[in-house]
């Protein structure tokens, strides 16, 4: 199992009055609705969708988009992309600060999460990842075989895979290592000549005067208080997206150096956006 990452400051304590009760009611309460009626809609176009198209789904993902884009104006948090999204098939790879990723990458982009095999039993969320096609593996050697098997399948249905190569999520002020297991299955031969590799930098701004990793969200913090911090901000912040040119599968002969050079552009994108705030 991948170690949760850790720091060695404790995020700095948020308190919230009667003010932000109110302001995570009137937030939460729109993105309650906006959530679980786009979910019954997108179970039921599902049950046209998925006899006619298999492991496609030409439609559904729509839902997905709308309602990561909408998240952002009900949070009043400021939403940018830059950069070009690839077109051809394979895979993004992005660095993982925050839940508010899943929102983030999906606001843009028809895409397909990679996660652990724990988050299907996860409650509230393990329903809405399977109903959204996520992928999920046992982060297992054993295992590898069959990742490769299911990758092959859905990266040749045209679904775009994307994987955290961090492994865990972290204050959003960091990059850490990319770990380059996952890499090597856009690396074998069914795959290869079709597969492309995007990194992609999710970059969070705080709010005014608020701590600078207040979106980062690690270690043994709990989902609903920090979604509930999330919602009450008086003043919300801001995230951005930034879609680096891809890498060609084919031009790999390593999956250590596909790993590394996406991870070079991840940091550079992170790095550069932050600027004195980025912890490394």
């Amino acid at each position: 199992m991948t170690p949760t990452w850790t720091s060695d400051k404790a995020p700095t304590p948020v308190k919230i009055g009667v003010g932000g009760v109110v302001r995570a009611v009137l937030r939460g309460v729109p993105l309650l609705l906006l959530t679980s009626t786009c979910l019954i809609l997108m179970l039921l176009l599902r049950l046209i969708e998925q006899p006619i198209y298999g492991v496609r789904r030409p439609f559904t993902p729509y839902l997905t988009l709308f309602v990561c884009r909408n998240a952002f104006r009900i949070l009043g948090m400021g939403y940018s992309a830059e950069g070009e999204i690839m077109r051809h098939k394979g895979a993004v790879v992005a660095n993982h600060g925050s839940w508010l990723d899943i929102f983030a990458l999906n606001a843009q982009n028809r895409i397909y999460f990679v996660a652990k095999a724990e988050v299907a039993s996860w409650p509230g969320i393990g329903w809405l990842a399977r109903a959204t096609g996520t992928v999920f593996i046992a982060r297992k050697v054993t295992d590898a075989h069959k990742h490769r098997d299911t990758f092959t399948e859905r990266l040749l249905a045209g679904h775009k895979l994307l994987f955290f190569p961090e492994g865990t999520s972290t204050d959003a002020l960091r990059v850490l290592r990319f770990k380059s297991t996952l890499f090597a299955a856009f690396l074998t031969e069914k795959i290869k000549p079709e597969a492309w590799v995007q990194p992609v930098s999710v970059v969070y701004t705080a709010p005014e005067g608020a701590p600078v990793d207040f979106y980062g969200w690690w270690g043994d913090m709990s989902f609903g208080p920090h979604m509930l911090k999330v919602l009450a901000a008086r003043k919300a912040g801001s995230v951005k997206v930034i879609y680096h040119p891809p890498y060609r599968a084919a031009d790999y002969d390593c999956r250590k150096k596909l790993a590394a050079d996406c991870e070079a552009a991840v940091r550079s994108g992170v790095e550069k956006t932050l600027g004195d705030t980025y912890a490394g």
